[in-house]
């Protein structure tokens, strides 16, 4: 009898066992479905690359999890937070800010980001001074944004405030329509307005709303919360060993350092100097295995691509080459366009063979040009310098915050290679990303359109 009960207590409670953890689920399954949206600062898929700084943070996440991540992005942005709350996600990582109203309805991780709410007007039009001077305007936002709950809170101030929240549109979308002049005002996050700007200079910040406001990954309210609990010890794992902000750097630390001018006169150039260079571009590029576009953006940092160009210390041509460099690439003439372009890609990759192999992309890429800038010596000491100082001598984001110390006595006496002028190196790397990024931005849309026509989309320069 005795043994009959136990029996029957055991496959009750058999019956009765508890599920396992999402976290062991999720494992099994191989599969994490995370929602989010489709712009430049948190996933793009642009041909065959995918990219965006919530896409990275996801799959490295994903990655410790040992599973593939199925991307869900809704229609429009006011779905995201509902398919959370609803469990047709795991969680959104969308470039959400953390607000009041928000975390009623879902939990957030740490902050991975920060950022402030800016209305955005175009150039030449009347700037507003505050928000009340959006009222002869036409200001839209996006439906279920946080800067559609600002303005509502606003109202209480300003009754006459009035705008539109629209459904499926992008801030990308919207800023557009705001160069385009087909509407006079937005609201959208300074890291999406600093990405538009470097497309449309034009388009400027007239203040900001409110203060920095937090961004991080959004999670359901559920009493499983094994998955959240994970990501909350990734995030503040990346935030503690460095990994996070060197991922900060690499989509924001160079966007904003060209001004309105800087983008006039490369947009200038793009027409009246870049198209016979092209092909020179591209053959030098490919004998060395480099990107023409990277070549490109050299060579217009270095001369604005003005074969005839001079510095007061003797460096010359496209590429800015000095009399010992040429010699070492072998360079007869250092005017002659070919020439240069050639000996240029030549000694970027000779800097880049330098490096030891561990050194990873992008920033392979970014210490290879500084070397080629400030000399490869200069740049090993700014490497020493950053792993005495407990940095990271393979990172980018690291090494360029040292560079600039090599002009201070106390640091580059102890070094090898002495005194230099550091803030060059990462100024020219800045530069370079940037002109990049336009590059290939304007090369995609001259395959849309003719080239004419890719003229009458950039700014009123000509």
């Amino acid at each position: 009898m005795r043994t009959l009960w136990f029996l029957t207590l055991s496959l009750l409670f058999s019956s009765c066992s508890i599920p396992k953890p999402l976290i062991e689920r999720i494992k099994e399954e191989g599969q994490l479905i995370v929602i989010t949206r489709n712009n430049p600062a948190t996933y793009i898929q642009e041909k065959e690359r995918i990219h965006g700084l919530e896409y990275e943070l996801v799959e490295q996440f994903a990655a410790e999890l040992g599973v593939k991540v199925k991307y869900v992005i809704p229609e429009s942005f006011d779905e995201i937070l509902p398919a959370v709350v609803r469990g047709e996600a795991h969680f959104a990582a969308a470039g959400l800010t953390v607000t009041t109203d928000r975390e009623l309805a879902i939990r957030f991780t740490p902050e991975y980001q920060r950022v402030t709410a800016q209305l955005v007007y175009k150039s030449g039009k009347r700037r507003p001074r505050k928000i009340i001077d959006t009222v002869d305007g036409v200001l839209e936002v996006m439906a279920g944004s946080s800067h559609e709950e600002q303005l509502r809170q606003l109202v209480a101030e300003y009754p006459d405030l009035n705008w539109d929240a629209q459904r499926a549109v992008e801030s990308t979308e919207l800023l557009n329509l705001v160069y385009e002049g087909l509407i006079d005002y937005t609201i959208a996050n300074s890291n999406e307005v600093a990405l538009s700007r470097r497309y449309h200079p034009e388009l400027q910040v007239a203040f900001e709303l409110g203060k920095e406001m937090p961004v991080a990954w959004a999670f359901p309210h559920a009493e499983d919360n094994s998955l959240y609990k994970a990501a909350k010890t990734f995030i503040n794992r990346i935030k503690e060993d460095g990994s996070l902000e060197q991922l900060l750097e690499r989509y924001y630390g160079y966007v904003e350092k060209l001004g309105f001018v800087d983008n006039r006169t490369f947009a200038r150039h793009l027409v009246q100097r870049l198209p016979p260079l092209i092909p020179l571009f591209k053959e030098a590029a490919e004998q060395n295995d480099m990107d023409w576009h990277l070549l490109a953006a050299i060579g217009y940092q270095e001369s604005h691509w003005n074969p005839k160009a001079v510095s007061p210390t003797g460096v010359k041509g496209i590429m800015m080459l000095t009399s010992a460099t040429a010699k070492q690439m072998g360079i007869e003439d250092r005017t002659d366009t070919a020439q240069s372009i050639s000996g240029g890609a030549r000694y970027l990759r000779r800097v880049e063979k330098k490096l030891p192999e561990r050194i990873q992309e992008p920033d392979r890429t970014w210490m290879a040009l500084a070397g080629y800038n400030v000399g490869y010596g200069h740049l090993e000491d700014a490497r020493i310098l950053t792993q005495r100082n407990g940095g990271d001598p393979d990172k980018w984001s690291e090494v360029k915050q040292h560079l600039p110390l090599l002009a201070q006595k106390k640091y580059f006496e102890t070094l090898k290679h002495g005194f230099a002028r550091g803030k060059e190196p990462v100024h020219y790397v800045d530069n370079i990303r940037s002109y990049y990024d336009l590059l290939v931005w304007h090369n995609r849309k001259q395959k849309q359109q003719p080239l004419q026509a890719v003229v009458t989309t950039l700014p009123a320069v000509l």
